[in-house]
Parts: structure tokens; C-alpha cells; sequence
């Protein structure tokens, strides 16, 4: 157990009793109610989720079953004929139907390929084992072809049938799950668990069989996320937590046996032996596993019940004796998990729109909310970033991980802090809780309990500041202020390290004593992803503290980081130009001041997944300051016509233009609503309506690319609703044009309510919001809205009113 100081720990405890108190308090209080929207809401909006959606398109989702913030994702790894990859980076991809496992652990979304997890794929076969698995590295026999026709995903609930005729039915808890396997009468029946198949790869691996109780056990040691990257991949070539798994069976088990790379050994019951994290030949038939067969030639179906823990074998087994009951059957943990997913999505209650839009809304929301994950077992052990295990504070409801943190600041922990408060309070203490373990360093991307170091900036500091500011309370707020603010502002020996980079750069604040004396990150001497990137990045991170600072009292450090926060325009080139009369971009430049040459708009030197033609716009702290520097509003919001739209007027929103929108990707997601800020609020209505019609949709190819941790999706449940998060560190929400009539949003205490009556798909600009019965003539709100919850109600039109909100005094910053 990590130990604090007995302040520090009374200090949280009260402060989350007084939450505790005050929401109780708040919920008793009467608040307005939408009888229209609640009756047109669906009473069971799991009816409207396709896990599919994503699975196509580089979208990186996983279909299998899982329950909000779970820690079991019990999901399928396919097989292009590859052992040591898959058909994505999430080990599923539509279009690869041949699979060799159900794995049980996955991250929704991430873009590494392969992808985080997939631990200990379990494998229906039937035949008889006669060789290694480890050793059919083309998948060519242990494993089988399916069709969609024979297969169903619905939130918590997963089943598929094989060509070989063996079909498997998955259902889960949070860290447990039950599964019916089904063979052909009378034919071979076994199935193999492929411990050391993760999809990076592993370690090591351990399988024992114990036939007196019909068990299954065994752990797998991995990590690696990410480590296959061409740009510091070794760098991530390393193993952070081992994933203990207990299965147990409703029969005999009339076969066993055991497998390490080429070697097959029948009768035997404990094996082990990782495959490594390399690539190719130099992984292929490495491994191990174990299998255990059936009788089929009276009862040919399978019940088996599994517990996980990434802490201990008996913290799996006690996960599973906790939430699932000795009897259950797949229905009945179904049917609970669908109840679970049904009272998460009802923290968004929306009525009307079209059947394909419901669809999509919903599963953009299921998506949001599968993260973060629980890594804590029952009893609130986890494993702690120093390798050791840890207990959860006083006052800490569970651990949380998997924090893709240059991703979800924009748009996923908003609407995590929107819509379940407690849940991003526990999130914010569990990564202070790493933090600490990690010698004061917060990780910018964390999975399980590794520092992965993946990306760049500081997004954590933008993240908690955030979840402050929208009045997340149940952390210790003042230690990780304090502990972030010293991150920012002390150098650390790593960020004078190359190791990792440019996609994994060890430093969290890179060679920080040079960027506090010149005011940018030196393209040259700067030991990151880019110069430009990480000063836009810092610059965000830095004016989110110091918008923390200044809800905490603390004046003087508010006015430092503000500061800090306008630090962006020392990489603003004002004479940098694309060569055809637009001048004016985010540049990087050297230690001695000069300017990165040769540049382009089009180019991505000095940036992080993304080129100056979309970096210019990542300034959302100061869009004013930004508009001055480009000549003014008018020529801001031309050039961000241009951004949008091709030289002849035709819209450029679906991404593989270097000089334009990319809406697969992070740094510019925000740009269709920095119109607002510019005084063209109807151009915002417009670009957002068009990137939710043409961009997003239903079926496999229904997200632009990589949802990265919810955060494609959170952009499409926010952006639906006509409200979107401003800026980091800021609870202000910018106004668009909601895409259905109504809309609830749970609120501590008091509701938010959004009435679009003419809400339609020719009704997509705004006449005019009245907030709580009185005329807004502003296209944002600020942070009172969500304290004291109320009614927006939109006037919808379908020509552009180029009037309404456009007032210089009431636009946002």
C-alpha cells in the first residue's frame, strides 16, 4: 500500500465526504425536466449500439464484450496468416475473417499496431492436437474462418460461429466473464489457451492445468505497448504487468497438454515461455500454451467461468467468486451487463433524429464511455507504476488506466467529466497515484501500469485541470496541482534524453530549463517529436494550470502559466508562407532563433502526426490572439475557409490533404468550432453538420480512423448535441446546432436539458438560444451552466443567420 501523510490523506478523505454530502444534497433539489425529451428517449439505448461500428477504416474498435470502465474486453484476435500480427492494431479487422483466439483484454482505439493488449487469446478447435500452435506461425491449422452471418456483438455480449462448426458465446462482468462453447457431436473438441500470444508479443508465460477441479490458471508477462514503432520503437521493447487468469469448467476435462515453441507435450498439465517482442522470423514459433479436451459424444457444449487480475492468481480468483455467481449462465451475465450499459447510456437521453443517427449517437457514446479501465481488483489492490502492489486511497472509489492522453484532453475527459464526475475523480487520483510511483513524473500515456512515453506534450496537466474546472472534486486536487506545476517548472534529467525518440521521447517536459529560458522547445536541441508540436502543446498545458491556479487562489502561479500559456507565438512565423499569398504560420525554429528552413504549410518538420497547415489552428486557449497575429477576424476566418474547403468552393473535411482538415487525426479537431471565436458562428453550424453527415456514420466504416480511447467518438456525441468543449482547463462550452429536437444530460443535482424543436437534416443553423427561459445572444457558455445544470433551447433555421452572436464583445477568447 502507498503511504501519504496523514494530512494529505484526511484532506481527500474530507474533501470527498463533502462531495459525498453535496451531491446528495443537490439531487434532492427539484430540477427542470424534459417530459418530451424523456418520453422520446429510448428506454433501452443498447437497442441502438453497433460494436462493429469502428472495426473497419483504421477505426481500431473491438466488438467483443465488455462493460463500462471494465477490465475484461473479451474480443476476438483474427489472423491474416501472420501468428505475431493481426488484421489491426486491435487484433479484429471486418475484413479479416479468420481468427485464432478470444482474447481478454483490449484497449479501444489505439493506434500502435499492434495494439495494447489482447492477452491470452482462447481458442475453440476442433480437431485433435497433434503439433505445437506455437509452431503454425501461418495460422494455418489452429485456426478458423467465420462469417459476419454467425456473428452477434451487443454491449456485454459477444458470440461467433467457426467454419470447424465450434461456436462460442462470451459475457462479462467488470473483471470476470462466462463463456458457452459449443463443438460438433462426436468429432475432436479442445480448446487451446495461447498464453504467451499476446499481440505484442511477451515476456514470459506460464499455463497449469488441474484436472481434480476442472481448472484452468496461468499469467502472462507483457507490456510493449507501441513497441513496433519505426521511430523509437526498441524504446517500448519491454514488459510492465503480468495478467493473472483463473478458468474453471462445468466437466471433466478428458485430455490435456502442454506446448513451448516447437515442442508438443501430450498428458502434461504446466508449461510455460514467452514469445518475445520482436517481429516476424524473429518471433515466429516462439511460445507457449496449454489445451485441455472434451468429450463431445454425449454433451457437446462447454461452460466456463474466468476471473482476471493484473495483481495475483487469487485476485483473479476472487474477482470472479465476487461478481459472478457459481451458476451463472451466459443469459443471465448478459442480461446484467445489458441493464449496466443501459443505465451508463441513459446519462444521455436524446429524442428524435433518424434511426441511423440514434445508432451512431449511441455508439459513439458506448465508446466514450469504455475508458478509463479498471486495473484494481475487488479488494482495491493494483499494480503501481514501481512495479510493487498498491491499495486504493481513502476515498477512491477503484484505479483506473489506460490514459491516451494526447488524444482524450480534447474532447474524451469532457465529456467523462460532463457525464460521470466520479468516475473522472477517481481517473485524476488514480493517475496521481502513478505519478508518485514514478518518481513525480506523469506519464503522457499510460497503459496498465506502464510508462509508455507515447506522443508528446504534457496532456495530463491540460487533462486535471479540466476535470477541475468542470467540478470534479473526489481527488487530492492541491497535491497534484502541485505535483504537475513542479513538473512544468523543475528540469528533469530525462528530458535530456533521445531514448524513444521522436514518437516516444522519454522527458515529459523535454530539456525544460532550455524551454523556460528561449520560450519555445529548439527544433534542434529540443530531445522531442517536434519543436513547433511541443511548444503548441505546452503552451495549452500551461494555460490550463494557470486557470487551475487561479480557481485555487493561487494568483501569482495563475499569472506565471498564463503567461507561459501565450508562449505559442514565439513559433508564429508571421513571414512563413505557402508561397501563394498566405503568410503566416507555426514555424519551427533552432536554439540560436532562426527559423526551420526549408518550410512548407504542407510539411509535418517540427510537428507530431500532423503538418503546419493544421498545427496553426491548435491554439484554442487564445483564438483572439491568434486572429490578431493573422491580419485580423476576417482574415482568420478566410483562411479557415480555406481549411475546409477545396480552391473551388467544395468541402475538404475527410483528411488526406496535408493542407487541410484532417479529421482522423487530434491536433485540429477543434478547428470547425473556432469560427465561433471569429465572429462566424454559422460557418461552425455548417462544418460541423457536414463532418457528422459525410465523415461519421453506421456500420464498420462508421469513424474517420483511429477512435483513440473514445475521443473520435466523444467529438461526435459532443458535437450532436450542439455544445463543445472550449478550451482545456475551462468548463465553457462553445454552441452549435444540435442534430436532435431533444436531448437530456445527467447532471449532479440538476439536469442539462437541449430542445431543438426543428432539429432535422434541413434545419442545421441556429436563429437564436434562449438559456433558462432568458435570450443568449452568445455562441458559448461559461462554466455556470454546468454548476447549476438549466435548459438551452435552439432556434433553428435552414439558411445561415449572420447576425446572430456575432457581436465583438460577446465573443469567446
Amino acid at each position: 500500500m502507498v503511504l501519504r501523510s496523514t494530512a494529505v490523506s484526511r484532506r481527500f478523505g474530507r474533501r470527498a465526504a463533502a462531495l459525498a454530502l453535496t451531491t446528495a444534497l443537490a439531487a434532492a433539489l427539484p430540477g427542470p425536466v424534459s417530459a418530451a425529451a424523456d418520453a422520446a428517449a429510448p428506454a433501452r439505448p443498447t437497442a441502438y449500439v453497433d460494436p462493429l461500428i469502428g472495426t473497419a477504416n483504421g477505426g481500431n474498435t473491438y466488438p467483443g464484450a465488455n462493460l463500462p470502465y471494465g477490465m475484461i474486453g473479451w474480443s476476438p484476435t483474427s489472423t491474416r496468416g501472420d501468428q505475431t500480427s493481426t488484421g489491426a492494431a486491435n487484433g479484429y479487422e471486418y475484413g479479416a475473417t479468420r481468427l485464432r483466439g478470444l482474447s481478454l483484454t483490449h484497449v479501444n482505439g489505439a493506434g500502435c499496431n499492434p495494439g495494447a493488449a489482447g492477452d491470452v487469446p482462447i481458442m475453440p478447435f476442433v480437431g485433435d492436437v497433434t503439433s505445437s500452435p506455437s509452431a503454425d506461425t501461418t495460422d494455418a491449422v489452429y485456426a478458423a474462418n467465420f462469417s459476419h452471418a454467425d456473428e452477434r456483438a451487443v454491449p456485454g455480449r459477444y458470440s461467433v460461429g467457426l467454419d470447424s462448426g465450434a461456436r462460442a458465446d462470451l459475457a462479462v462482468s467488470q473483471r470476470a466473464g462466462v463463456a458457452d462453447f459449443t463443438f460438433p457431436a462426436d468429432k475432436p473438441a479442445n480448446l487451446l489457451f495461447r498464453v504467451s500470444n499476446s499481440l505484442n508479443g511477451s515476456e514470459d508465460a506460464e499455463v497449469k492445468i488441474d484436472q481434480a477441479h476442472r481448472k484452468v490458471t496461468g499469467s502472462v508477462l507483457t507490456g510493449a505497448f507501441c513497441g513496433r514503432r519505426a521511430n523509437g520503437g526498441t524504446n517500448n521493447r519491454k514488459s510492465y504487468y503480468r495478467l493473472y487468469f483463473t478458468a474453471s469448467f462445468d466437466r471433466a476435462f478428458s485430455s490435456t497438454g502442454t506446448w513451448k515453441d516447437g515442442t508438443l507435450s501430450p498428458g502434461s498439465t504446466t508449461g510455460g515461455g514467452g514469445e518475445g517482442y520482436a517481429t516476424g522470423a524473429d518471433r515466429a514459433g516462439r511460445g507457449s500454451g496449454g489445451y485441455v479436451g472434451f468429450d463431445t459424444g454425449s454433451d457437446n457444449d462447454v461452460h466456463m467461468r474466468l476471473g482476471i487480475s493484473y495483481v495475483s492468481l487469487a485476485g483473479a480468483e476472487a474477482n470472479l467468486r465476487e461478481e459472478i455467481k457459481p451458476r451463472a449462465s451466459v443469459d443471465q451475465v448478459a442480461a446484467a451487463g445489458s441493464r449496466a450499459w443501459d443505465r451508463e447510456l441513459r446519462s444521455v437521453r436524446i429524442g428524435g433524429g433518424s434511426e441511423a443517427q440514434r445508432t451512431a449517437f449511441y455508439t459513439a457514446l458506448y465508446h466514450s464511455l469504455q475508458q478509463p479501465n479498471l486495473v484494481s481488483d475487488t479488494d482495491g489492490r493494483y499494480p503501481g507504476m514501481d512495479g510493487k502492489a498498491h491499495r486504493i486511497e481513502r476515498g477512491q472509489g477503484a484505479q483506473y488506466s489506460n490514459f491516451s492522453g494526447w488524444d482524450q484532453y480534447r474532447a474524451q475527459i469532457q465529456l467523462l467529466a460532463l457525464l460521470k464526475p466520479r468516475i473522472a475523480g477517481d481517473f485524476a487520483q488514480s493517475l496521481y497515484n502513478f505519478a508518485e510511483q514514478n518518481g513525480g513524473v506523469w506519464d503522457r500515456w499510460v497503459h496498465i501500469n506502464g510508462p509508455t512515453h507515447v506522443m508528446t506534450g504534457d496532456p495530463t496537466a491540460a487533462t486535471l485541470a479540466t476535470f477541475y474546472a468542470m467540478g470534479v472534486r473526489n481527488f487530492d486536487y492541491r497535491g497534484a496541482f502541485d505535483s504537475l506545476a513542479k513538473q512544468a517548472t523543475v528540469p528533469h534529467p530525462d528530458g535530456l534524453s533521445d531514448a524513444g525518440c521522436p514518437g516516444q521521447c522519454t522527458g515529459q517536459r523535454p530539456n525544460l530549463a532550455q524551454y523556460m529560458t528561449s520560450g519555445y522547445a529548439a527544433q534542434d536541441v529540443c530531445h522531442c517529436w517536434g519543436g513547433a508540436a511541443e511548444t503548441l502543446e505546452d503552451s495549452v498545458a500551461d494555460d490550463a494550470l494557470g486557470r487551475w491556479a487561479k480557481l485555487l487562489g493561487r494568483d501569482e502561479q495563475a499569472a506565471y502559466f498564463a503567461d507561459r500559456g501565450g508562449w505559442w507565438r514565439n513559433v508564429y512565423n508571421s513571414a512563413a508562407t505557402d508561397g501563394a499569398g498566405i503568410d503566416g504560420y507555426i514555424q519551427a525554429r533552432n536554439l540560436d532563433g532562426s527559423w526551420v528552413t526549408p518550410f512548407s504549410p504542407g510539411s509535418d518538420r517540427g510537428f507530431a502526426q500532423g503538418t503546419s497547415a493544421t498545427y496553426t489552428w491548435m491554439v484554442p486557449q487564445d483564438v483572439q490572439g491568434l486572429a490578431e497575429a493573422m491580419g485580423g477576424r476576417e482574415v482568420a476566418a478566410g483562411r479557415l475557409d480555406g481549411f475546409f474547403h477545396k480552391a473551388d468552393g467544395s468541402w475538404s473535411v475527410k483528411g488526406g490533404d496535408a493542407l487541410r482538415y484532417d479529421p482522423t487525426n487530434e491536433p485540429g479537431i477543434h478547428a470547425p468550432w473556432l469560427y465561433n471565436a471569429l465572429g462566424q458562428p454559422w460557418k461552425t453550424q455548417a462544418t460541423v453538420r457536414q463532418i457528422l453527415d459525410t465523415v461519421y456514420g453506421t456500420g464498420p466504416t462508421g469513424l474517420p480512423g483511429n477512435d483513440d480511447l473514445g475521443t473520435m467518438s466523444a467529438w461526435y456525441v459532443f458535437s450532436a448535441l450542439g455544445v463543445y468543449p472550449q478550451t482545456p482547463g475551462s468548463a465553457n462550452l462553445l454552441l452549435g446546432a444540435p442534430l436532435f429536437p431533444h436531448a437530456v444530460i445527467d447532471r449532479p443535482g440538476r439536469d442539462l436539458v437541449i430542445d431543438a424543436p426543428a432539429a432535422d437534416a434541413t434545419h442545421a443553423y441556429v436563429g437564436g438560444v434562449r438559456l433558462n427561459g432568458r435570450t443568449h445572444d452568445r455562441s458559448w457558455t461559461d462554466g455556470s451552466l454546468l454548476r447549476t445544470g438549466g435548459t438551452l433551447k435552439f432556434t433553428l433555421a435552414t439558411e445561415p443567420d449572420t447576425t446572430w452572436a456575432t457581436a465583438p464583445a460577446g465573443l469567446p477568447c
